[in-house]
């Protein structure tokens, strides 16, 4: 095998690999040709060598016509890595042909002891593995007895973390087959630990690191990305990381997560998926002062500065991978995340997961709540404890989903919800002095101070905590709303579980079990009179993966409401009458990949008829073709 250290496929000596590869080409009928030329261009230089195909590059060679892909994943099968089988197999490229022990460290077709006895001849594994060859399955399973005798989550993850750096496609079957266990290791709430101590345990890059000292070359750093196809990325400044606050450069574990479930649940190729933090300095004083913090030392920029370096990262990104790439805002801090949104909604595919995708996740429960309360959403009256992006975000599209169904105007439907910040009720006495994205929520009513007092002003059916302060649904809160609704729904939304307005055993005691409760962290069933209540956990994950697979099958170019909506009503769709019967208004997560399809069709519908989507013609079945989609970790054969 030969070495291409150094080399790139962008290089021109490689433009025929690359186009073969492109094209799905399976056979040349002329003898390849392959020279090993040094990087310094005289032959026999055996420290760095670069591969070229004369026979593939300029030359006439007679190929078989092109095949198209299906698009696993909405990148093209580069490698041909989905067309591969034991008859029909591939050569594993990377940076490098990849073979011995180079081959056993590169996590994107590394497969371990799962290597076939032909394999480990062709690819000179011989005596660098032990002589036994097990299962993909048999691999999932040791993997998972290895990770359940770690007893801290913390440990945990970073199990998880460095299996995806040793074993892609172990990785995400790991996590496909085990999402219920899973998810909370390699998301909420571990991921927000894992942030917390991200300078401590920080051994690889697992993205790009944007900082100020880039500023003028975000167009270069972007290209120093091994992978070109990229398709999703999800962006923090880590201002506001979950419900923790101000974690600077150590909120990477946030995009790295978000697109590790992107391809777990939502069958993003993760090729395509790239995470990156915007590093403008912290204002948290604790990770300033400690030795082990690994983003720049310095107060944050604010104002024209980081103004000026965000819009620079946007148009290099577009710039860089085209019109159709998805650009996920996470974790910025209110006075950042609206503008922001507003900002680069007209000019770029843009979505803040904290303001849209948390509201149509609350949206979907609410909506299969109605199966279990009865009444329509305009019926109801709604209560939020928290008026940053996440409650205006639900907030708006509950008005907007109550406006569509009723064709009552939106500024009339909003007067259903009431807000309470850390002032009190959010009321017109106090417009002046309000957030420009907190005005729309400020209705006629006497000053409120304290939450439990709005509660029994307002008598909401729905008490919605977005606030990420920890146990302020008190049992005077809880217990007043129980006192005028029969089945009070209550969602204590923030994250991590330390941060939770209250505890499923606290909203089930304390309500006499009457009320249907859902949050943002899993809680673990609860037993109250003899009787098992299993909670609904409002996990963005049910949307952000299908809601971005439907804007990539689709090709949309921008975001529009009326996809968020449908996403919505797909997802409560998707929970059945034994889930109700359990008191559950969202569908297991074992199901996830059926659910995300289910909503990536509805989103991709939504685009073609709003005129948004590229990727033309419409396909006749979105469920299907979503589904044909998907990147799947079965491991390759190669050659």
């Amino acid at each position: 095998m030969f070495s291409l250290n150094g080399s790139s496929f962008t290089n021109n000596s490689l433009s025929g690999i690359s186009r073969c590869l492109t094209q799905s080409c399976r056979r040349v009928s002329a003898p390849m040709v392959v020279a090993a030329v040094s990087s310094n261009g005289k032959p026999g230089d055996g420290h760095v060598s670069v591969l070229v195909e004369n026979a593939l590059t300029e030359s006439p060679v007679p190929v078989e016509k092109e095949t198209k892909s299906t698009v696993t994943g909405g990148v093209g099968d580069v490698y041909g890595e989905d067309s591969a089988t034991e008859d029909q197999s591939i050569t594993p490229w990377t940076l490098s042909v990849a073979s011995g022990f180079s081959l056993l460290r590169n996590p994107h077709y590394n497969k371990g002891l799962a290597f076939s006895e032909r394999e480990r001849d062709t690819h000179y594994l011989r005596g660098l593995l032990p002589p036994v060859v097990i299962t993909h399955d048999l691999q999932v399973k040791k993997m998972m007895n290895s990770i359940r005798k770690y007893d801290v989550p913390l440990q945990r993850y970073m199990a998880m973390m460095d299996l995806q750096e040793m074993n892609e496609r172990l990785f995400y079957k790991l996590l496909i087959d085990n999402v219920e266990e899973l998810l909370p290791i390699v998301y909420t709430p571990t991921v927000g630990e894992a942030c917390q101590k991200y300078g401590s345990i920080f051994r690889r890059p697992q993205g790009l690191f944007i900082s100020l000292k880039e500023k003028g070359k975000i167009h270069e750093v972007l290209k120093n990305w091994p992978e070109k196809k990229i398709q999703v990325i999800v962006v923090t400044d880590g201002e506001r990381i979950l419900g923790l606050g101000d974690l600077g450069c150590q909120g990477m574990g946030i995009p790295v997560g978000k697109l590790s479930l992107y391809t777990a649940l939502g069958g993003i190729r993760p090729s395509a998926c790239l995470p990156v933090t915007i590093d403008v300095g912290t204002n948290n004083m604790n990770l300033l002062n400690d030795e082990f913090y690994i983003g720049l030392r310095q107060r944050r920029a604010t104002g024209q500065e980081y103004a000026e370096l965000l819009d620079e990262f946007m148009y290099a990104v577009k710039q860089n991978y085209g019109e159709k790439v998805l650009i996920q805002f996470e974790d910025f801090a209110n006075h950042n995340a609206f503008d922001l949104l507003a900002k680069y909604g007209t000019s770029h595919l843009v979505f803040n997961d904290d303001i849209q995708g948390t509201a149509s996740v609350v949206l979907a429960g609410l909506m299969a709540a109605l199966n279990l309360v009865g009444g329509t959403l305009a019926e109801h009256t709604f209560l939020f404890l928290g008026a940053g992006e996440a409650g205006t975000g639900i907030a708006e599209l509950i008005a907007l989903e109550m406006s569509k169904q009723t064709g009552i105007p939106l500024e009339e439907t909003r007067k259903k919800i009431w807000m309470v910040d850390s002032k009190g009720l959010i009321v017109k006495s106090r417009m002046e002095m309000l957030q420009h994205f907190k005005r729309p929520w400020a209705h006629d009513h006497e000053p409120v101070k304290e939450l439990v007092n709005a509660v029994k002003s307002i008598k909401p059916t729905v008490l919605i905590g977005s606030s990420g302060a920890g146990r302020t649904f008190t049992k005077e809160v809880v217990q007043a709303m129980a006192t005028f609704n029969e089945k009070p729904i209550i969602f204590a939304l923030s994250n991590p579980t330390s941060q939770s307005e209250c505890t499923a055993e606290e909203a089930y005691s304390w309500s006499e079990g009457r009320a249907i409760f859902a949050s943002g962290s899993p809680f673990a069933p609860v037993e109250y009179k003899g009787k098992v209540y299993a909670s609904g956990q409002a996990n963005n994950a049910y949307i952000f993966p299908g809601f971005g697979l439907g804007l990539i099958i689709s090709g949309a170019i921008r975001v529009h409401d009326d996809m968020l909506l449908v996403a919505s009503e797909a997802l409560a769709e998707q929970v059945s009458q034994e889930d109700f019967e359990k008191g559950l208004i969202y569908p297991p997560f074992a199901n996830i990949r059926k659910i995300s399809a289910h909503i990536a069709a509805k989103v991709a519908a939504k685009a073609y008829e709003l005129g948004l989507a590229t990727r033309l013609p419409e396909p006749k079945d979105l469920i299907a073709y979503a589904e044909s989609c998907m990147y799947s970790p079965a491991y390759r054969s190669y050659r």
